[in-house]
């Protein structure tokens, strides 16, 4: 795949407590979307920290679908959540932290097979690896996906099955 570039352009009038601007992309999905400093609720439209969660719930859920299917799986669903924290540290407003909530429907898919592509998922998203803060997920897979792998399991049922669902369910409950 080629390289490629994407861009936006800013129009900032005035100071950064008092200030507000508006932002375009080519694609006019934001065209002249107003937004302000990210520590100003008052004001509608957007702002930076909101914008970055975006772009990352984005990029994460597009990788994990990406490592979802070079492990073999079809995904049907990835609802991501992207939480940007932003802290006034001596150098100035600092991202430090962002909570990526997954929640997937992925048919199929094995509980340890899905947590190991959301790890990979998290390593390998180029958002997260442009970012210098503390990146943390919980990841889940829908339950309705949850009882349609129970009942695979249970036509499935014979000893050795039941060893290796008892093996599963120790290493399962383990948490990152």
């Amino acid at each position: 795949m080629k390289p490629y570039a994407r861009k936006a352009s800013v129009l900032w009038l005035g100071t950064r407590q008092r200030g507000n601007g508006t932002i375009s992309t080519p694609s006019a999905v934001l065209k002249m979307t107003p937004y302000a400093s990210g520590s100003d609720v008052r004001r509608s439209g957007t702002n930076p920290s909101e914008l970055m969660a975006a772009a990352h719930a984005g990029s994460f859920a597009i990788t994990l679908a990406n490592e979802l299917g070079a492990a073999g799986y079809r995904p049907r669903q990835i609802d991501t959540t992207a939480t940007v924290t932003m802290e006034n540290i001596a150098t100035g407003w600092t991202m430090t932290q962002i909570h990526l909530d997954v929640i997937a429907a992925v048919p199929r898919v094995a509980q340890c097979d899905f947590v190991d592509a959301a790890l990979r998922a998290k390593a390998n998203c180029p958002i997260s690896r442009s970012l210098n803060a503390n990146i943390s997920m919980r990841a889940e897979l829908s339950p309705r996906d949850t009882v349609a792998r129970q009942r695979l399991h249970r036509s499935a049922d014979t000893p050795a099955r039941r060893t290796v669902q008892k093996n599963r369910t120790k290493r399962n409950s383990v948490t990152n």
